[in-house]
């Protein structure tokens, strides 16, 4: 069976979403970043796994559910962050971040039979979800992040691998961004936080 990895940042105001900023406060940002880790960690622990790792910048608080092995996350770059993730396991792994909300668990049911990678575009030009069969830190690796062509980068990346694709998801970036994505998946702690602090601003 597979490890599902989600690499995250601890939902502290001034360190998480603080592109939601205008028109959310910090901590408003902080709030909706809590309920977005919260909805993804529920599914990865409803997706059936042989591990799942949360690597995480922070600590953890009580949107952990049981289950999760915790991973400090190393120093150094996204790259090098998602690099070492990978190195610290052993067969197939994917790894998702905290920004897809809306994921559902069959979208993290992933079988390498016939692939040796799976890779999900994001919307916004970068990736929010890569599998490998056999993980190879030097995959990511000097990959840009954060930049409009890291999806590209990080795809161009696994070129000689057979790659299934996995549908591209709208991260949470910005406001627009998070309506969209609350509207993807109405029924989770993100649409309903999301629904929370609009009510308050009425």
């Amino acid at each position: 069976m597979t490890t599902l990895l989600v690499i995250a940042k601890e939902p502290r105001p001034g360190r998480v979403k603080t592109r939601l900023t205008p028109p959310f406060t910090l901590e408003e940002a902080a709030a909706l970043a809590e309920a977005s880790l919260a909805d993804t960690l529920d599914v990865v622990a409803r997706t059936p796994a042989r591990r799942r790792v949360l690597v995480l910048e922070g600590t953890p608080g009580p949107w952990l559910p049981p289950g999760f092995d915790v991973v400090r996350q190393c120093a150094g770059g996204l790259d090098e962050r998602l690099a070492a993730a990978f190195a610290g396991c052993e067969g197939p792994a994917l790894l998702i971040g905290m920004d897809t909300p809306q994921v559902t668990p069959e979208l993290l049911t992933v079988d390498f039979a016939d692939c040796e990678a799976y890779f999900g575009p994001a919307e916004d030009g970068g990736f929010w979800a890569l599998g490998l069969a056999q993980p190879d830190p030097s995959l990511l690796r000097g990959v840009p992040m954060s930049t409009p062509h890291t999806g590209a980068a990080q795809r161009a990346r696994l070129t000689g691998l057979r790659v299934r694709e996995l549908p591209p998801l709208r991260d949470v970036d910005t406001a627009h961004d998070a309506k969209l994505v609350a509207r993807a998946a109405p029924g989770g702690r993100f649409a309903a936080e999301l629904g929370r602090l609009a009510g308050a601003r009425r």
